[in-house]
């Protein structure tokens, strides 16, 4: 449990560092929020059970890649997928496996992105790859999967069938909100460059936003041209 412990600490970091880099640098962070968990012993032993697997120490490390688990929301589907971009182009992550639920939604509409990774971490000094599960949804996306599973497990795993299409129902509105915020969000964004906003003054306060070795500074309109001025 420890092995996994750590491997969710470095993910983490690794989390935290492109918080910072979307930050400085795009100015703008897609990550909402990040949720990290350990399955209890209980729950491995359980899933062993039902897949049919040995009950051993190497067969827990060899078959069950869901221990240490992550989820992340993000604004925008279009962010879920520069996220995965981002964390598989880390040359110490290795990418295992991918199951991509928003181009495939399950029946019921659970969508989602979901990566099974292996994270290095250092155990006596020995270097260790560990399987991190990481899940990465939209707001959307993350409220309807948290009320179908409290859904789910009210009525014992069987879910009458009106409630299930009321579900489906629901995942594809929520889908259609996911939709027309992107494109809400892609026009802005087309708007924005067209115009060249990001190089205007804004004449509401008098600043003007610059960028200096990628790190963003609004700075008084004033100063930079009395400075402009001094420099000539």
């Amino acid at each position: 449990m420890m092995r996994y412990k750590l491997a969710l600490d470095e993910f983490n970091k690794r989390i935290e560092i492109l918080k910072h880099e979307f930050c400085q640098i795009h100015d703008y962070n897609p990550i909402e929020h990040v949720k990290s968990r350990l399955k209890t012993p209980e729950s491995i032993f359980k899933k062993l059970k039902r897949k049919g697997f040995d009950i051993s120490l190497s067969s827990i490390r060899e078959n069950i890649q869901d221990i240490a688990g992550v989820r992340i929301t993000c604004s925008f589907i279009s962010d879920i997928y520069e996220l995965s971009e981002m964390l598989q182009a880390q040359k110490d992550i290795k990418l295992v496996a991918c199951k991509d639920y928003i181009k495939n939604p399950k029946p019921n509409g659970y969508k989602s992105l979901h990566l099974i990774l292996k994270v290095p971490v250092f155990v006596s000094g020995k270097r260790e790859e560990t399987y991190v599960e990481v899940q990465i949804r939209t707001i959307a996306m993350d409220f309807w999967a948290s009320l179908e599973h409290k859904i789910y497990y009210k009525y014992d795993k069987d879910i009458p069938e009106r409630l299930m299409r009321e579900l489906k129902a629901a995942a594809d509105s929520v889908a259609e909100l996911d939709r027309k915020m992107e494109n809400i969000h892609k026009e802005i964004k087309h708007l924005k460059e067209a115009e060249g906003i990001d190089e205007k003054v804004d004449f509401d306060d008098g600043t003007q936003e610059i960028f200096i070795n990628n790190q963003r500074f609004v700075i008084p309109y004033e100063f930079l041209i009395e400075n402009f001025k001094a420099e000539k």
